[in-house]
């Protein structure tokens, strides 16, 4: 009873404090993103983009500070020292609940630019929420195929091309979608662990600026325990969290793209089949180390 009671207060701070957060860093941003679209002036989006970063990054911050508040116990974080928010970076990471994407922002907080993840172009309609995505630079994509393709494909490369003016962290979710062991089953995939990669948002944001990236940032999210809700993140109940980063040197061949290159998707895919392999061992491998106490306790 005692600890139920615990987490509900928790739950109650941390949506208090997320509420809070929201609001505040909603109100400047959309005012900012109004006029950046009724002004599309490149000094305008400029002036826009520079009040809006700060916002942006506090608003990650302070997500941070009320999961640290609910969960004190430290996170296993491992491979962000040395990087730098004035850098270029392409993340690619295993997905398997909501709860990654403030996993994702707590690791890199205050080491990288404020991470931009590629939004499904549909919800570019949600209210209040789309327009905020859109003021923050976030690459909205459509994933419909067939005769529009072409023209959905050259309106990502356009927001990608965004990205040049400004260091940034371009992050996808590679597997697409989150892993279940239906989908697994499914999609009969070869890992153990993980889904089949896609490279269509990594291909994309490679082939428009890819000469900026320094490395590719490969993160692999295990949670010992099992993986939590939203509801566990709020409440404290997220005991151990292993993120470890690595960084992957991009060849050269995949970051500089010739026009009449038909092989190029070929050799993307091989390179992050690689990636995945090594990372189906490595979450096997956390696992063990954190039974034996080697990791954390």
């Amino acid at each position: 009873m005692l600890d139920r009671l615990i987490s509900f207060l928790k739950a109650l701070v941390a949506t208090t404090l997320l509420i809070l957060n929201i609001v505040v860093a909603f109100s400047i941003v959309f005012p900012l993103g109004v006029v950046k679209l009724v002004l599309p002036f490149p000094l305008v989006r400029k002036v826009c983009n520079a009040l809006i970063s700060p916002v942006a990054n506090t608003w990650v911050h302070c997500n941070s500070g009320w999961m640290k508040l609910v969960q004190p116990k430290p996170w296993h974080i491992e491979g962000v020292e040395g990087l730098s928010r004035k850098g270029w970076y392409l993340i690619g990471s295993n997905h398997q609940s909501w709860v990654d994407i403030l996993v994702l922002q707590r690791a890199f907080d205050g080491h990288v630019p404020l991470l931009k993840f590629f939004i499904k172009k549909e919800l570019i309609f949600v209210p209040l929420m789309g327009l905020a995505w859109w003021a923050l630079d976030f690459p909205f994509m459509r994933r419909k195929g067939g005769s529009s393709a072409a023209k959905d494909l050259e309106a990502a490369r356009k927001a990608c091309e965004i990205f040049r003016l400004n260091p940034t962290s371009v992050i996808s979710f590679m597997e697409g979608t989150r892993v279940t062991p239906v989908k697994h089953k499914e999609q009969k995939s070869p890992y153990k662990n993980l889904l089949k990669p896609k490279t269509g948002g990594i291909g994309m944001a490679l082939e428009t600026i890819g000469e900026k990236f320094e490395c590719l940032l490969d993160v692999t999210i295990v949670y010992p325990h099992g993986v939590p809700t939203f509801g566990d993140l709020l409440s404290g109940r997220v005991k151990d969290v292993i993120v470890r980063v690595h960084r992957r040197e991009i060849p050269m061949d995949l970051k500089i793209v010739k026009a009449d290159d038909t092989q190029y998707r070929h050799r993307l895919q091989h390179w992050i089949n690689e990636i995945w392999a090594a990372k189906d061992r490595e979450i096997d491998e956390l696992q063990a180390q954190f039974k034996q106490g080697r990791i954390g306790r």
